[in-house]
């Protein structure tokens, strides 16, 4: 990950509701700034993660420490360093937004004769200044979910966790969404959690992967899009020849019939290796109609770095 002072550090965390451990020996660390996705299939335990992380839930082992304040320690002073956003976001329907956000203010212990001014440059930092009066049972819910993230973030925390952020948004919405979370990550660090393959690729600098309770990749996004690349083609031809000799193309490391006259290529990663397959089909008479690139699925990209992690223990 990028290299920065951490605001976040997380060692050893394990926690178990029964016999069962939930997540075991989770370590990690957040930068000042930027965004950290925490990517996970549902019951992963991310949900457990962010609850200990944000002192809902008291860990079995391990710690938690907040700009150095450990979280089990000095709670309540650590928890003042934190924004957070959880997947139903707890909006008051029969408040304005004015109402809703001095009201969160409040419960966050600022300074009576700040809050009109925290509440007016969070309106503004979130795009509702205009929406002020209106009442939140009105707000479209992209808007909802911008007043979810303002109230999150009108103590300034150092923090600010965001569980599931663009669950339910038209695209247009989560476009905004995105937006708005790369903004305030340019002040302060942000978690953002979510089953969502594609969401934690569009938002996120840094990914930290957790599935079956244990953590399986920590590293920069770009990192991760290099390891869960394209790596199979699909092609379809009017007359194949056998599997053995689709197997001695250069750089392909495995052939599979999927279908009739179909086939999955898996490859080394070459960048080229779609116009390889396709010219060579067409000069040894091949006839392809169709070819395209297969992404990984999130089932496949947590089997393969589970195996990994596996191996490596």
């Amino acid at each position: 990950m990028i290299a920065q002072k951490s605001i976040v550090k997380i060692t050893g965390l394990s926690h178990r509701y029964t016999v069962n451990w939930a997540i075991r020996d989770i370590n990690f660390e957040i930068p000042e700034t930027g965004v950290l996705g925490l990517l996970g299939s549902n019951g992963a335990g991310k949900s457990t993660t962010m609850n200990i992380l944000c002192g809902v839930l008291n860990q079995t082992a391990g710690d938690v420490l907040i700009d150095g304040i450990n979280m089990r320690r000095e709670p309540e002073k650590a928890k003042r360093l934190i924004g957070f956003l959880p997947q139903s976001a707890p909006l008051y329907l029969e408040f304005t937004i004015d109402e809703y956000l001095t009201y969160c203010a409040h419960l966050r212990q600022m300074d009576e004769k700040q809050i009109p001014r925290a509440v007016t440059e969070v309106k503004d930092k979130c795009g509702i200044a205009q929406y002020g009066n209106r009442l939140l049972r009105n707000l479209s819910g992209g808007y909802r979910q911008r007043v979810g993230i303002a109230q999150a973030i009108i103590h300034k925390p150092r923090l600010v966790v965001l569980d599931e952020a663009t669950n339910g948004l038209d695209p247009n919405q989560i476009i905004e969404v995105r937006k708005l979370i790369r903004e305030i990550a340019e002040e302060r660090a942000i978690i953002f959690s979510s089953h969502i393959l594609s969401e934690i690729q569009a938002t996120c600098r840094d990914v930290i992967m957790i599935e079956e309770g244990r953590m399986v990749f920590a590293d920069t996004m770009e990192a991760f899009n290099n390891f869960a690349a394209q790596e199979s083609i699909i092609i379809k031809m009017e007359a194949p020849p056998s599997l053995q000799e689709l197997g001695r193309i250069p750089g392909i490391t495995k052939v599979e019939l999927l279908g009739t006259n179909t086939y999955r290529m898996r490859f080394d990663g070459s960048p080229d290796i779609s116009e390889r397959v396709v010219r060579m089909s067409v000069e040894k008479g091949w006839r392809p109609v169709e070819v395209s690139r297969e992404k990984s699925s999130l089932d496949e990209v947590f089997a393969q770095l589970s195996n990994k992690r596996k191996k490596s223990n």
